[in-house]
């Protein structure tokens, strides 16, 4: 048989046990919240930019030119600039007769602290009388345009 100074210290061990387990019961589920409070932060302010981002629609403003005059016979480079649009989905096309011209190159895609975007494509090209030459312009799910190349001629 136990003294009785020794039960009452075993049911304070005990009590100090239990006691110490819902501490750690509740700080284990204070850290769970947290946890939890940070994704869902987190979750939110991803949701708000991309709701202010691609809010945001602007179709581009598409420029045609050559880098000289256009004369035809002589050599040249054929450059189609797309600026101002947003979202950045967008896929530029340089035409030859309705055709597209291979080997053009492209710039990498560039934005302004608006999150508009800015992108150009060229190609050399020597220009004949009869051809046609332009640059169609495809944003997003819109439907695709075409602007066509005049020569000085």
């Amino acid at each position: 048989m136990l003294h009785p100074g020794h039960e009452r210290r075993k049911q304070q061990l005990t009590s100090a046990t239990s006691r110490a387990r819902e501490t750690n019961s509740s700080q284990q589920d204070l850290r769970l919240q947290r946890e939890n409070m940070k994704a869902v932060l987190c979750l939110a302010v991803i949701a708000a930019v991309y709701c202010a981002v691609e809010g945001k629609y602007s179709a581009p403003k598409t420029q045609v030119y050559s880098r000289n005059p256009g004369k035809y016979g002589e050599e040249n480079v054929l450059i189609c600039h797309v600026s101002d649009f947003h979202p950045p989905d967008i896929t530029i096309t340089l035409l030859k007769d309705g055709a597209e011209i291979p080997d053009a190159k492209q710039t990498d895609l560039v934005f302004n602290q608006d999150w508009h975007f800015h992108l150009t494509k060229h190609v050399a090209f020597t220009p004949k009388e009869g051809e046609n030459y332009a640059c169609k312009v495809t944003h997003g799910t819109q439907e695709p345009k075409t602007f066509g190349w005049e020569s000085n001629m």
